[in-house]
């Protein structure tokens, strides 16, 4: 693991794989370890240079004060690009997942040269807060259990990675691998203050995120091929979500994962992977 400058901002990235080899991006939802290390190890075995990187106020990316962004959604879109850029070796393959497949719709949109593919793992096509009408939002049981749960001591790592196995097993997902991910996230977050904490395991930065103008009208433009991935079990971006942001971009193709949540579980990284490239 290592940071690169750009954007004006650092960004902690990991790099798998042949450097010469074509360019796989992977925007975090929001650190780097929202895609599982099976995923990246498959990408690279076939051929591919995966690189997945934190977004700002994550990792080791640039922190700041998480409860106060001055950046946009869109600034976050601008860093992708940017970060193809320095890598070099051409146009990417974009990846996004959660909040990051947010991040890159508005990337494919806005810098439209600096990408050859896009995959959206478990996103939606409006900004976090209200849904549209025609979109399912969050299912209600499942959020008044997410916020019923008490907040962890942040400096014990212990407890965070309790906390994150008790909101996988109300979200779906495995509290396994959600306990040993959050202790990882734990040991890569730079301070223990709460604030940056909760940034980086909840990414709670995004419901104080400038994300107008609205994008999903947009998604029609968009032209390069493009993969949504969607857990059929999700409960916080249920799979309608997918379903729609499929519909919208232009022969875009659907890989609903029956099996899954939120998370992107390690049983499907070879479906995913080989989805991924067989897309480009």
């Amino acid at each position: 693991m290592t940071t690169i400058r750009a954007n004006r901002v650092a960004l902690g990235i990991e790099s798998f794989g042949d450097e010469d080899a074509p360019l796989v991006l992977l925007a975090g939802g929001t650190t780097m370890l929202s895609w599982p290390d099976s995923l990246c190890e498959r990408l690279a075995a076939a051929g591919r240079r995966v690189v997945r990187y934190d977004l700002r106020d994550s990792g080791e990316s640039t922190t700041a004060d998480p409860t106060a962004p001055t950046y946009t959604l869109r600034d976050l879109a601008a860093d992708a690009a940017a970060l193809v850029d320095v890598l070099g070796g051409g146009a990417a393959h974009l990846a996004g997942v959660g909040v990051g497949g947010m991040v890159a719709q508005i990337a494919a949109l806005d810098h439209p040269g600096a990408f050859s593919a896009l995959t959206l793992v478990g996103t939606r096509p409006v900004a976090p807060g209200r849904v549209d009408a025609d979109l399912p939002d969050h299912d209600q049981e499942m959020t008044k259990r997410l916020f019923a749960l008490p907040m962890p001591d942040w400096a014990d790592r212990e407890a965070v990675a309790a906390f994150g196995a008790a909101r996988a097993e109300i979200r779906g997902d495995d509290p396994v691998a959600a306990r040993a991910t959050a202790a990882r996230i734990w040991d890569r977050t730079p301070e223990t203050a709460p604030p940056v904490q909760m940034a980086n395991q909840v990414g709670v930065v995004f419901a104080r995120l400038d994300c107008k103008p609205r994008w999903r009208e947009r998604l029609p433009e968009i032209e390069v091929p493009t993969l949504v991935v969607h857990g059929r079990r999700d409960r916080f971006f249920p799979v309608g979500n997918g379903e729609a942001i499929a519909r919208a971009i232009p022969r875009a193709r659907l890989l609903v994962l029956e099996e899954a949540s939120t998370a992107i579980p390690d049983a499907a990284a070879g479906a995913i992977a080989e989805a991924m490239v067989t897309l480009e």
